[in-house]
């Protein structure tokens, strides 16, 4: 049987794997899903049509699965889901989704959410994230698996972050980071390559050496990105990461941080 803390609020509509762990005074609502090994710590509030995946745990004062911050939302059933191993922090506090948005909130696996963050509705984080704290992330964003934000930033809505990108503390996200990146400022610019990520990750010196080459003629000339992706094809640099930042730049709709 789950264990449950007698002073937390349980739905008896909520279901809850054998193993569950849910603390003093925290509240799961009708529509949650807690999945095995899942823990709440105390205080922490889950809520709405809500999927926590198997090992998750949502520490004190979280609010998950609330309704999103968009004056749009009427009470539709929209959901939220969280894959596996996800850490979600004091404070923070993610959101279903908007029948406009297209209904649903997304996280994948093994995500680390500090505290004080917030994810906005309809929002794709990938997997293996780390979200600094206080970090303001807004509707409709999407984030690529092992992507970094440090500390403090904010991304605008329907921006997107590429994957192993890295966001400096303190940072605008106003237009698409790309892949592999390095980007800051009140604006964010594109300063280099996210070295450190693309070793941690396990990149060949071959692939980092074609992803370093693109960047230099994406970013690092004056260019303008439909030549530059032409010179980058021309030059045979067609690694699956390379092809991937390619796609990526092309199918921006904010346009990419240069």
């Amino acid at each position: 049987m789950p264990q449950v803390h007698p002073t937390a609020v349980v739905d008896p509509g909520a279901k809850l794997a054998d193993d569950a762990v849910v603390g003093a005074y925290a509240t799961v609502g009708p529509e949650v899903e807690l999945g095995p090994g899942v823990e709440l710590r105390p205080h922490a509030h889950v809520w709405g049509r809500t999927r926590v995946g198997e090992g998750s745990r949502i520490f004190s004062f979280a609010v998950v699965g609330e309704e999103p911050q968009d004056e749009s939302f009427s009470g539709e059933t929209t959901e939220l889901v969280l894959g596996r191993k996800n850490v979600i922090r004091e404070h923070a506090s993610i959101h279903v989704g908007t029948a406009k948005g297209g209904g649903s909130t997304r996280l994948g696996d093994e995500n680390l959410i500090m505290n004080g963050v917030h994810i906005g509705h309809d929002a794709r984080i990938g997997s293996h994230c780390i979200i600094a704290t206080h970090c303001a992330i807004a509707g409709h964003v999407e984030m690529g698996d092992y992507a970094v934000i440090g500390g403090l930033s904010g991304v605008h809505q329907f921006a997107r972050i590429g994957e192993s990108a890295m966001v400096a503390a303190l940072s605008g996200v106003s237009k698409d980071a790309p892949p592999f990146s390095i980007v800051a400022g009140e604006r964010t610019t594109t300063r280099g390559v996210n070295v450190i990520g693309l070793k941690r990750r396990g990149f060949s010196p071959e692939v980092r050496s074609q992803i370093k080459r693109a960047f230099h003629i994406l970013f690092g000339s004056k260019l303008r990105f439909e030549v530059a992706l032409a010179q980058v094809r021309e030059e045979g640099l067609d690694s699956d990461e390379v092809t991937r930042l390619l796609a990526f730049v092309e199918s921006s709709e904010r346009g990419v941080s240069r």
